[in-house]
């Protein structure tokens, strides 16, 4: 199965994390020139090759002389992106050349994924980049993102890119080998795992907390944008990205590092745009057979199963439902406000217009826009 998805594989995501490429002297020459060929390669298959680079932070950092601190302003990170994004994209630009091979840098914050049109444009300008025979190189806009419009890191962001486009595969390259059944610096039981068919608890407590050197995800943070990716029928590995023929030796069939298969049930890239890229405004609680009805049922959500409404939100918002003890049973997008939403909660649907002076839907939140969560 493993080989198998990688000889179908057609469209290709790979992030290339901090740790990866750069050092204590700045962006590594040697690795940046191993990625450039081995991308090249893989285009020149006749594949379609996304790459989300990290680095630019690390890059301004070295160029400045700025050691890392523990706890350092936005603002100097900001300044950092803006000064090492320039030297990340010329170092690309020339190991690119060499193989004649043409690339586009697009920095993206949160924003431009949350809302449904520059969603779209986004999406449209990459396979438009990939018509051109153009490499897309992606990575965060740090220079402008401020908490509100992060995503929490590039393996995230990587993730809901490789949906986003309908990637077959999303390649995570970092500094460990893969994921092990434990810490292997501290339990010498530790064994690798080759294939992960089903990402559950189980696989994430292996994650552990661990985070590399120099960038902001750990492991934990990588196998849940696999989940991401898995969700909706795309395959992920993780695995060394310092080793220089590593994406040749992975679609050669060598088996390293870790790979996870797609998810059994699978769901579709508007409803992974809910799940995953929209950030809630508000919550619903939702009463018993409310919540058996959407995670059992798979129905739509009335006004009758709803107990109380949090935060504040206008008609079309992404809200959480939670069940009476409190926990996130799924996301979805209202057709109501919250204001309205306190007035017809608890009756039946008929009653909507009598008590609102209108009735828009019969649903607080329509099937079609409602995506149940773990």
């Amino acid at each position: 199965m493993r080989q198998t998805l990688f000889d179908q594989a057609r469209r290709v995501v790979i992030k290339v994390g901090s740790a990866v490429l750069t050092d204590e002297a700045g962006l590594n020459g040697s690795i940046v020139a191993s990625i450039a060929r081995q991308v090249s390669f893989l285009q020149s298959t006749g594949r379609e090759v996304i790459l989300v680079s990290s680095g630019a932070v690390a890059a301004g950092r070295q160029r400045l002389g700025i050691a890392k601190r523990y706890h350092e302003e936005l603002k100097v990170k900001q300044a950092l992106a803006a000064t090492g994004q320039g030297l990340l994209m010329q170092a690309y630009e020339q190991a690119f050349s060499g193989h004649d091979q043409q690339v586009a840098q697009v920095l993206l914050t949160h924003a431009d994924l949350s809302q449904r049109n520059r969603y779209l444009n986004v999406r449209n300008t990459i396979l438009t980049l990939f018509e051109f025979g153009v490499v897309p190189i992606i990575n965060e806009n740090d220079t402008v993102s401020g908490e509100e419009l992060r995503f929490s890191d590039n393996d995230t962001l990587g993730a809901l890119i490789t949906n986003m486009i309908g990637a077959d595969m999303f390649i995570i390259l970092t500094d460990v080998d893969s994921l092990y059944t434990a810490n292997p610096g501290a339990d010498e039981a530790a064994r690798p795992i080759y294939t992960v068919a089903e990402i559950d608890q189980g696989i994430e407590q292996m994650a552990g907390h661990s985070t590399s050197s120099m960038g902001t995800g750990g492991m934990l943070a990588k196998i849940k944008a696999a989940k991401m990716v898995a969700a909706c029928g795309g395959s992920s590995f993780i695995g060394p990205g310092r080793n220089p023929d590593i994406l040749q030796i992975l679609f050669s069939g060598e088996v390293v590092g870790t790979f996870f298969l797609p998810a059994k049930e699978r769901i579709t890239r508007r409803k992974h745009w809910i799940a995953y890229v929209l950030r809630p405004e508000g919550s619903l609680i939702l009463d018993q057979g409310a919540a058996r009805a959407l995670m059992e049922q798979g129905k739509s959500l009335l006004p009758s199963g709803i107990l109380a409404v949090r935060g504040e939100f206008e008609v079309g918002a992404p809200v959480e439902c939670l069940d009476q003890q409190g926990r996130p049973i799924a996301s979805g997008l209202s057709n109501y406000s919250a204001a309205e939403i306190q007035k017809i909660k608890g009756l039946k649907s008929a009653h909507i217009e009598q008590v609102l002076g209108h009735k828009d839907s019969d649903e607080v939140i329509h099937r079609d826009n409602l995506v149940l969560r773990d």
